[in-house]
Protein backbone atom coordinates (compact mmCIF):
# COMPACT_ATOMS: atom_id res chain seq x y z
CA UNK A 1 0.00 0.00 0.00
CA UNK A 2 2.33 2.67 1.03
CA UNK A 3 5.63 2.88 -0.99
CA UNK A 4 9.23 3.99 -0.30
CA UNK A 5 8.37 7.38 -2.16
CA UNK A 6 5.61 8.57 0.40
CA UNK A 7 8.12 7.83 3.26
CA UNK A 8 10.86 9.78 1.90
CA UNK A 9 7.74 12.68 1.35
CA UNK A 10 6.61 12.07 4.99
CA UNK A 11 10.18 12.27 6.45
CA UNK A 12 10.63 15.86 4.51
CA UNK A 13 7.50 17.33 5.78
CA UNK A 14 8.46 16.44 9.30
CA UNK A 15 11.83 18.11 8.62
CA UNK A 16 10.59 20.78 7.80
CA UNK A 17 8.25 21.58 10.61
CA UNK A 18 10.47 20.66 13.13
CA UNK A 19 12.84 23.02 11.73
CA UNK A 20 10.57 25.69 11.58
CA UNK A 21 9.69 24.68 15.33
CA UNK A 22 13.38 25.52 15.87
CA UNK A 23 13.37 28.75 14.21
CA UNK A 24 10.81 29.83 16.38
CA UNK A 25 12.05 28.75 19.12
CA UNK A 26 15.38 30.39 18.58
CA UNK A 27 14.03 33.43 17.03
CA UNK A 28 11.85 34.13 20.72
CA UNK A 29 15.17 33.48 22.75
CA UNK A 30 17.55 35.60 20.56
CA UNK A 31 14.15 38.63 20.94
CA UNK A 32 14.11 37.94 24.41
CA UNK A 33 18.26 38.01 25.23
CA UNK A 34 18.37 41.66 23.16
CA UNK A 35 15.37 42.86 25.30
CA UNK A 36 17.66 41.89 28.73
CA UNK A 37 20.77 43.72 26.85
CA UNK A 38 18.89 46.20 25.63
CA UNK A 39 16.89 47.02 29.18
CA UNK A 40 20.34 47.32 31.16
CA UNK A 41 21.55 49.64 28.40
CA UNK A 42 18.42 52.07 28.84
CA UNK A 43 18.31 51.64 32.76
CA UNK A 44 20.88 54.49 33.51
CA UNK A 45 19.53 56.82 31.18
CA UNK A 46 15.94 55.69 32.72
CA UNK A 47 17.19 56.34 36.46
CA UNK A 48 18.38 60.18 35.51
CA UNK A 49 14.93 60.62 33.44
CA UNK A 50 13.13 59.46 36.52
CA UNK A 51 14.91 62.29 38.90
CA UNK A 52 12.34 65.18 39.36
CA UNK A 53 13.54 68.43 38.16
CA UNK A 54 13.45 71.57 40.50
CA UNK A 55 14.05 74.72 38.63
CA UNK A 56 14.33 78.41 39.85
CA UNK A 57 12.89 81.41 37.32
CA UNK A 58 13.53 84.72 37.51
CA UNK A 59 11.79 87.06 39.47
CA UNK A 60 9.50 89.70 37.14
CA UNK A 61 11.15 93.12 37.45
CA UNK A 62 12.66 94.91 34.67
CA UNK A 63 10.89 94.30 31.14
CA UNK A 64 13.67 95.01 29.19
CA UNK A 65 15.78 92.54 31.12
CA UNK A 66 13.73 89.60 31.52
CA UNK A 67 15.65 87.69 28.53
CA UNK A 68 18.78 88.53 29.92
CA UNK A 69 17.66 87.31 33.62
CA UNK A 70 15.92 84.39 31.93
CA UNK A 71 19.24 83.47 30.75
CA UNK A 72 21.02 84.20 33.74
CA UNK A 73 18.45 82.25 35.90
CA UNK A 74 19.63 78.46 38.04
CA UNK A 75 17.88 75.53 36.81
CA UNK A 76 18.13 72.39 36.76
CA UNK A 77 17.15 70.43 33.81
CA UNK A 78 16.92 66.72 32.91
CA UNK A 79 17.34 65.96 29.07
CA UNK A 80 17.89 62.23 27.15
CA UNK A 81 18.97 60.41 30.72
CA UNK A 82 21.31 63.74 31.80
CA UNK A 83 21.13 65.78 34.41
CA UNK A 84 21.67 69.33 33.58
CA UNK A 85 22.74 71.75 35.76
CA UNK A 86 22.59 75.74 35.01
CA UNK A 87 24.12 78.32 36.65
CA UNK A 88 23.67 82.01 36.58
CA UNK A 89 26.69 84.21 35.43
CA UNK A 90 29.43 84.14 37.86
CA UNK A 91 28.24 82.04 40.75
CA UNK A 92 28.50 78.54 41.74
CA UNK A 93 25.60 77.91 43.59
CA UNK A 94 23.07 75.15 42.93
CA UNK A 95 19.66 76.01 42.04
CA UNK A 96 17.16 75.44 44.84
CA UNK A 97 15.87 72.16 45.00
CA UNK A 98 19.09 70.28 43.01
CA UNK A 99 19.91 68.35 46.16
CA UNK A 100 16.81 66.91 46.46
CA UNK A 101 16.99 65.96 42.47
CA UNK A 102 20.51 64.62 43.39
CA UNK A 103 19.32 62.54 45.96
CA UNK A 104 16.52 60.93 43.84
CA UNK A 105 19.44 60.21 41.34
CA UNK A 106 22.31 58.68 43.70
CA UNK A 107 19.30 56.36 44.86
CA UNK A 108 18.52 55.46 41.26
CA UNK A 109 22.23 54.57 39.63
CA UNK A 110 22.51 50.64 39.36
CA UNK A 111 25.70 49.07 41.73
CA UNK A 112 28.66 49.60 39.67
CA UNK A 113 28.14 52.43 37.64
CA UNK A 114 29.60 56.04 37.99
CA UNK A 115 28.29 59.26 37.94
CA UNK A 116 30.62 61.45 35.62
CA UNK A 117 30.35 65.26 36.47
CA UNK A 118 31.54 67.63 33.17
CA UNK A 119 31.65 71.05 33.34
CA UNK A 120 31.47 73.74 30.65
CA UNK A 121 32.29 77.68 30.28
CA UNK A 122 32.49 79.84 27.77
CA UNK A 123 35.15 81.07 25.13
CA UNK A 124 34.78 84.96 26.42
CA UNK A 125 37.35 86.72 28.72
CA UNK A 126 39.85 85.36 30.96
CA UNK A 127 40.10 81.60 29.96
CA UNK A 128 42.11 80.53 33.35
CA UNK A 129 39.42 82.31 35.77
CA UNK A 130 36.38 80.31 33.28
CA UNK A 131 37.90 77.04 33.62
CA UNK A 132 38.26 78.04 37.29
CA UNK A 133 34.42 78.76 37.61
CA UNK A 134 33.30 76.07 36.05
CA UNK A 135 35.87 73.42 38.23
CA UNK A 136 34.17 74.99 41.27
CA UNK A 137 30.33 74.23 39.63
CA UNK A 138 31.10 70.90 39.17
CA UNK A 139 33.01 70.43 42.32
CA UNK A 140 29.58 71.96 43.76
CA UNK A 141 27.46 69.91 42.02
CA UNK A 142 29.89 66.55 43.59
CA UNK A 143 30.15 67.78 46.67
CA UNK A 144 25.73 67.86 47.01
CA UNK A 145 25.99 64.35 45.63
CA UNK A 146 28.37 63.27 48.23
CA UNK A 147 26.24 64.47 50.87
CA UNK A 148 23.54 62.48 49.15
CA UNK A 149 25.03 59.42 49.54
CA UNK A 150 26.98 59.17 46.87
CA UNK A 151 30.41 57.45 47.68
CA UNK A 152 33.71 58.87 46.08
CA UNK A 153 34.47 55.94 44.12
CA UNK A 154 31.09 56.52 42.01
CA UNK A 155 31.91 60.13 41.27
CA UNK A 156 34.14 61.06 38.24
CA UNK A 157 34.84 64.91 37.59
CA UNK A 158 35.99 65.50 34.15
CA UNK A 159 38.30 68.54 33.16
CA UNK A 160 35.99 71.41 32.32
CA UNK A 161 35.01 71.89 28.46
CA UNK A 162 35.01 74.85 26.52
CA UNK A 163 32.09 75.72 24.36
CA UNK A 164 32.86 76.44 20.74
CA UNK A 165 30.40 77.50 18.39
CA UNK A 166 27.26 79.71 18.78
CA UNK A 167 26.09 77.81 22.13
CA UNK A 168 23.58 79.98 24.57
CA UNK A 169 25.41 82.08 27.46
CA UNK A 170 23.40 79.11 29.81
CA UNK A 171 24.81 76.18 27.49
CA UNK A 172 28.51 77.74 28.66
CA UNK A 173 27.57 77.92 32.48
CA UNK A 174 26.47 74.44 33.13
CA UNK A 175 27.54 71.23 34.38
CA UNK A 176 26.13 68.19 33.73
CA UNK A 177 25.68 64.35 35.34
CA UNK A 178 25.72 61.10 33.16
CA UNK A 179 25.90 57.74 34.04
CA UNK A 180 28.05 55.55 32.48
Amino acid sequence: MFSQDDDGQQGLVLTLVFGLVALVVALVIGVGIYQRHHAKTLAPAAALAAAPVAAVTPAAGNPAGTAQAASDATSVKVENGVVKFYFASGKAELAAGAGEALADVVKRVPSGRKLVISGFHDATGDAAKNAALARQRAEAVRDVLKAAGASPEQIELKKPEQMAGRNSDAEARRVEISIQ
